[in-house]
């Protein structure tokens, strides 16, 4: 008997210590392609970030140098537009859909329509934007690039929001309820704060997803060659320039293509990394 104890004892331990190199080989599985794509990009791209490349706009063909602070501010602007747009709609439909539409028709036919957007080309989106927003203005515009990007981060922030907010116990709403809060004072300032870093790791998903598109800005911002922060007028985006300068004969655009892709990480790497910092700073805050 003691020896059938003794071999349960080994058989738990090994099958504990299997399931744990399991896990930390499937981290490791995770973690690798993006180390590995990050070391590619700065073997290939490193050598060529210097002052000029953050400070000059691209150079005409058959001239050395140049660089792509416009590209640089161009996406800045493109991503705070489609973040004005996405995040409090992708929020607010699901703040609805987990706590003022279950089971309602019209709740099922929004989450139907934003599984299927999660979905959806990008490409189609910007065809969609393009006949919606360019078509009408009879131009492409910096607006149009950021409506676009908007509408692809609603369905993946408008989800995510929503199985955070289930997540939340009911007890932590009855709670307020029996203290006299009203139902949206509840939901604003205790649902959603406890799911906050939930709702603001979507927020990321989408937000990273949609920084290094490209084909829905062919068909509405276009690019530009030179400054614009016009808001009308077409404006040039990182992602652009990556492609155009890649699919180009000209060795100096591809160099300066892979510098461009290196920041492009690096800056979406950082604002992923700073809203997490201020946000969890504001949490712990909060808590105490």
């Amino acid at each position: 008997m003691q020896q059938g104890f003794k071999m349960q004892t080994r058989l738990r331990w090994l099958g504990d210590k299997t399931a744990t190199f399991l896990a930390v080989l499937s981290t490791i599985l995770v973690i690798l392609p993006l180390v590995a794509i990050f070391v590619y990009l700065i073997l290939k791209g490193a050598h060529s970030l210097n002052l000029a490349f953050f400070t000059q706009i691209p150079k005409p063909v058959g001239e050395v140098g140049g660089g792509m602070a416009n590209a640089i501010v161009g996406s800045v602007t493109l991503l705070v537009i489609a973040s004005l747009l996405g995040v409090p709609i992708g929020i607010g439909g699901g703040i609805y859909l987990a706590e003022f539409g279950r089971g309602t028709k019209f709740a099922n036919a929004v989450r139907f329509t934003a599984d299927v957007l999660n979905g959806v080309p990008s490409i189609v989106m910007g065809l969609a934007a393009y006949a919606l927003i360019v078509v009408p203005q009879h131009h492409f515009s910096a607006l149009a690039g950021g409506v676009a990007l908007g509408i692809m981060m609603i369905p993946t922030v408008c989800r995510t929001t929503e199985e955070m907010l289930l997540m939340v116990p009911h007890a932590v709403r009855e709670a307020a309820l029996g203290l006299g809060v009203p139902n949206w004072r509840s939901v604003l300032s205790i649902t959603v704060k406890t799911a906050s870093p939930g709702i603001i790791t979507g927020c990321m998903l989408a937000f990273a997803r949609v920084a290094g598109e490209t084909a829905p800005l062919i068909f509405t911002a276009l690019g530009n060659d030179f400054w614009s922060t016009s808001l009308n007028e077409p404006i040039a985006a990182l992602p652009l320039q990556i492609y155009v300068y890649a699919i180009s004969p000209y060795d100096d655009w591809h160099r300066l293509a892979w510098a461009g892709s290196l920041v492009l990480i690096v800056l979406i790497v950082l604002a992923v990394a700073l809203v997490r910092f201020v946000t969890s700073r504001g949490v712990l805050k909060g808590a105490s």
